[in-house]
């Protein structure tokens, strides 16, 4: 399906709509039915390529920050334009494949391959899936995350659950791998943490939003958490000072090991994302 838009637009019976910018195939909007948006967007992100777009979920292929041999930090996938492939009422595809760009020359990426990813909402939940095809003749070797910003009312109240006891890459400190030694964790200073085989499960609390997001995923063991802080928000151009308060980055991914995908097979991930508003079950 060829088109000439910058942006699809999907929605729900419930009056649930999302975003999807072709730039990235990059979710820009997830508003469930009570009218909540659910991903956050800083206010001086960039819509114009080559530059990622600051917030929303990034797709991060065919790597992960620096965990490959490509020249650019996060891949390329965030950069280009995807093809729009099928979109029907609550259901949206899109497709990038490795002939859509010179991606041996500007990136050092030698893969023949083709990416797809599907979001479909329903009233309070966000389906992602995820599948990369192998076409060329040689093992292809990467790393992926869905590089998902959550808004949170008050960053030092939120917390993550579900990582307690899980080894983890800290970033800040020489990607040394410590033990998650917190029943949740709480946010009071900058984060990166590369969280490896994780649960099935975990979930993002926001208590002064009176929100719970669950986080469930299918062959993305990995998660990181991030927040840039006072200092690292501040040399951030495509981010607001002061932004960092209200917002949480949970990445579902599949970081160390990488995968290895075998020539003529594909791999399949999914993330599913389902918002409880609900003070009681904080």
């Amino acid at each position: 399906m060829a088109s000439s838009e910058e942006k699809v637009y999907i929605g729900h019976p419930s009056g649930a709509r999302a975003c999807i910018e072709l730039h990235g195939a990059h979710l820009t909007s997830w508003k469930t039915a009570n009218g909540q948006e659910q991903v956050f967007v800083s206010k001086q992100a960039v819509f114009k390529p080559p530059k990622a777009i600051r917030g929303g979920v990034p797709i991060c292929f065919p790597q992960f920050s620096d965990f490959g041999n490509l020249k650019t930090s996060h891949g390329f996938a965030r950069n280009t334009r995807w093809k729009l492939f099928e979109r029907e009422g609550d259901t949206v595809v899109l497709k990038l494949n490795s002939s859509d760009d010179d991606f041996l020359d500007k990136y050092g990426c030698e893969d023949s391959f083709t990416i797809s990813v599907r979001y479909t909402i329903t009233n309070t939940q966000l389906f992602t899936k995820l599948m990369v095809t192998n076409t060329g003749c040689e093992e292809m070797v990467y790393t992926v995350a869905l590089h998902t910003y959550f808004p949170v009312e008050d960053i030092t109240k939120a917390r993550v659950e579900g990582l307690y006891r899980v080894g983890y890459l800290d970033s800040l400190d020489g990607r040394l791998m410590k033990t998650e030694e917190n029943p949740y964790i709480l946010i009071n200073e900058e984060v990166d943490r590369i969280y490896l085989s994780t649960p099935p499960t975990l979930r993002l609390v926001d208590p002064i939003g009176k929100k719970v997001v669950t986080i469930e995923k299918f062959n993305l063991p990995d998660i990181v958490v991030w927040n840039p802080w006072v200092e690292k928000a501040k040399r951030l151009s495509d981010f607001g000072d002061n932004e960092y308060k209200e917002m949480l980055c949970v990445e579902t991914g599949h970081i160390k090991p990488a995968i290895r995908l075998a020539p003529g097979t594909v791999w399949k991930s999914e993330q599913i994302l389902t918002v409880v508003n609900n003070g009681a079950i904080l």
